[in-house]
């Protein structure tokens, strides 16, 4: 269990008066041993390039890099802090949880829904085992990544599988849930992306560049500019003068020839290639 005063927190928010009013909350909470605050996403990442942080408060609607897309910066850490949302919209729970999210707290904040959060940030910690502001690298520098504070994913190779993951989707208005063993192809939209499964496709606002590093361990490649395939579904390779294209039960997806060459080598590496 998680120690009083042990967890070091981030509160992030454009508006002054409401990271003020969390940072007071988070100050009255026990569990809660320091508080940094930032005010915007950009500042926070730069925060966690010299501090590590078990948990991240963050607002949504904020200018430049909102919450949502530092979320998404989150998620390339190779050991990312929790994050709890922090937003007077109910429009961004879908995309909250599809990128893990501990929480989403609505304002006006109550001090006791402030307080459950940080109960689930702690039972979240102690189910993973984490000590308090463990250290959360490797980093890599702004010069070596394009962003502060995000790690390299492993590739398809390293490791262990990774974890089946749960994805929430619309679908009438009706919010579903789907693994992501359950999707066979990905198809870029803009900054959207179309998972297809066997019993149809979903649309989820996550640019594919995102899915495909977030989903290469769990083996999922690039075959095109704008698709990526899951390899456990791929019941075919075929070559014809020179165009390579798979095999998705009775779909064809086409190979571009840019990603032909790694595709050879990624089949070749799996098991049983005989390689």
């Amino acid at each position: 269990m998680a120690s009083a005063g042990s967890l070091r927190a981030l509160v992030v928010d454009d508006e002054l008066p409401a990271l003020s009013e969390v940072r007071f909350l988070l100050d009255s909470d026990d569990r809660i041993g320091e508080v940094l605050t930032a005010t915007s996403g950009t500042e926070a990442l730069t925060m966690l390039e010299e501090h590590d942080v078990d948990v991240i408060f963050s607002d949504i609607s904020m200018p430049g890099l909102d919450g949502i897309a530092l979320g998404r910066v989150l998620a390339r850490f190779a050991s990312p802090p929790q994050l709890v949302f922090v937003t007077a919209h109910d429009q961004h729970a879908v995309d909250a949880f599809a990128l893990a999210a501990t929480d989403y707290v609505m304002k006006p904040v109550r001090s006791e829904r402030l307080r459950e959060a940080v109960r689930r940030v702690v039972v979240k910690q102690d189910e993973a085992g984490m000590p308090a502001h463990a250290e959360r690298g490797p980093r890599t520098s702004l010069a070596e990544s394009g962003t502060p504070g995000v790690a390299s994913s492993p590739s398809p190779t390293d490791g262990a599988p990774a974890e089946d993951e749960t994805i929430p989707v619309e679908l009438g208005g009706v919010t579903r849930f789907i693994t992501r063993s359950q999707i066979r192809w990905v198809e870029a939209s803009g900054d959207y992306a179309r998972l297809h499964t066997a019993d149809g496709s979903h649309l989820v606002r996550i640019p594919l560049a995102v899915l495909e590093e977030r989903w290469g361990p769990a083996g999922f490649v690039r075959i095109h500019r704008s698709t990526l395939v899951a390899l456990a579904h791929v019941t075919e390779v075929r070559m014809d003068h020179g165009r390579c294209a798979v095999m998705v039960g009775d779909v064809e997806l086409q190979v571009s020839r840019r990603h032909t060459k790694g595709l050879r080598d990624v089949l070749l590496r799996r098991p049983g290639s005989g390689s």
